[in-house]
């Protein structure tokens, strides 16, 4: 088991006191039989009303909404988690699915066609071209090296970049930069599963690195593609990993685009220059 402080500050700042409206806001991890929140604290200034619900797809979230207009809006969350996802490797795909191609089952199908969609789908063309520089379609390949290997290209292929605009770039857009944020190289492995058949969606959380223990990190996304057997299965395209006890997974949707930590609205004087946005996210371990 591994303990873990996760510290995540947001903070505008403007150039004078606006009106703030509702702040939706997805930053408590997801619980379940391998991530157990020990404590959490959420410290909003100036202090809203703080309503909680879960949404279509059992994400946490906390909108606040607010009374006082400021120059200045701070939301920090501290959370401690237990994180028991120590062997990520140890699982069985059902006999079906082994190897690629396979078909989900009916009753699978049902439930996940909304994420055998694609988000881009002007981007297949591309997509097609990439994906078929494997040469998967060559004849039967084990379903978790196709993965795996597409994961591990996308790691050693592309540049990595922090982009602080907000967004996510398409999958045509990423391949012919070849650079891209985490976000990035997320949505374009979803994309390519989906090409491929296999329902995909996005995820964002946090990361525990060397980096992130020292704070002025940032948050980190990935992707999960069910797999008859062992079900929703994490891969890292940014670091060419499956995800383990160092994720922390917060927020999953079928849109790449739909899950940002923070996102709110504001009224100020017409003139006025953008807010100063500062965040700041550290994850350690206990």
């Amino acid at each position: 088991m591994r303990r873990l402080r996760i510290t995540h500050l947001t903070e505008y700042r403007y150039s004078s006191p606006v009106t703030l409206g509702p702040h939706q806001l997805l930053l408590r991890p997801r619980e379940g039989h391998d991530v157990h929140i020990e404590s959490s604290r959420l410290d909003i200034s100036p202090q809203p009303q703080i309503k909680w619900h879960r949404d279509m797809f059992d994400n946490s979230v906390a909108v606040a909404i607010f009374v006082d207009s400021s120059d200045r809006l701070s939301i920090e969350s501290e959370v401690v988690i237990e994180h028991y996802e120590e062997a990520p490797l140890d699982f069985l795909v059902a006999d079906y699915a082994v190897n690629y191609p396979f078909l989900y089952t009916p009753e699978e199908r049902f439930d996940l066609l909304p994420y055998e969609q694609p988000v881009y789908p002007n981007d297949q063309p591309a997509l097609r071209e990439w994906v078929s520089g494997f040469g998967f379609g060559q004849g039967p390949i084990e379903t978790y090296a196709m993965l795996d290997r597409m994961n591990r290209a996308l790691a050693g292929g592309l540049t990595y970049i922090i982009r602080e605009e907000p967004g996510v770039q398409s999958p045509d857009q990423t391949l012919a930069s070849r650079r891209g944020s985490c976000r990035d190289y997320a949505a374009l492995f979803i994309e390519a599963c989906r090409h491929l058949g296999l329902a995909s969606r996005f995820v964002s959380g946090y990361l525990h690195a060397p980096a992130t223990e020292e704070g002025n990190a940032a948050t980190h996304a990935w992707a999960e593609v069910y797999l008859p057997g062992p079900g929703w299965k994490g891969f890292d395209p940014t670091i060419g990993e499956v995800t383990g006890s160092r994720h922390i997974a917060v927020a999953v949707a079928r849109h790449p685009e739909t899950v940002p930590p923070v996102a709110g609205t504001f009224v100020g004087p017409r003139e006025s220059p953008p807010p100063v946005l500062i965040v700041n996210v550290q994850v350690v371990a206990l």
